[in-house]
């Protein structure tokens, strides 16, 4: 049996669906931080099967869980601090995005402005659709 030490502060990000640490990894840049990830793949998971578990020696911005709960709002976020978790967050679809997904309109005034944010909003939580806030275009997280 693989076995990960346990961390003394960070982030433990856990029921992650199998298979989808790396997308998460993409999303939050996490290849930009300066602190230890481990990333374990399909490991075995009563509730689950099997489910991907990304451990962060470092702090994540609020930010990042927009997108965390974007990609995927069961996901759990576990804040850990002097080894014990301090907190732990259910997340749901954010109600904003800012430059988590880019617009695909290529009419949209982000194709044209490059330095204007890529701004987001949940249109139906039931469909789990958003709208870009310049031109409306539609996306869904199935888009990604």
């Amino acid at each position: 049996m693989l076995n990960i030490t346990g961390l003394e502060n960070g982030v433990v990000l856990d029921h992650i669906p199998a298979g989808m640490s790396m997308e998460l990894y993409k999303y939050l840049n996490l290849d930009k931080f300066d602190c230890q990830v481990a990333i374990i793949k399909n490991a075995v998971s009563q509730k689950m099967g099997r489910k991907d578990i990304i451990k962060i020696s470092g702090e994540l911005d609020e930010s990042n869980f927009d997108a965390i709960g974007f990609l995927d709002k069961d996901i759990t976020v576990n804040i850990i601090d002097h080894g014990k978790v301090v907190e732990k967050r259910s997340l749901s679809l954010p109600k904003t995005l800012t430059n988590v997904i880019k617009c695909k309109n290529p009419r949209c005034i982000t194709s044209i402005e490059q330095e204007l944010p890529h701004i987001f909003f949940l249109a139906d939580p039931e469909k789990e659709i958003y709208r870009c806030k310049y031109c409306e275009e539609k996306y869904t997280r199935n888009d990604r």
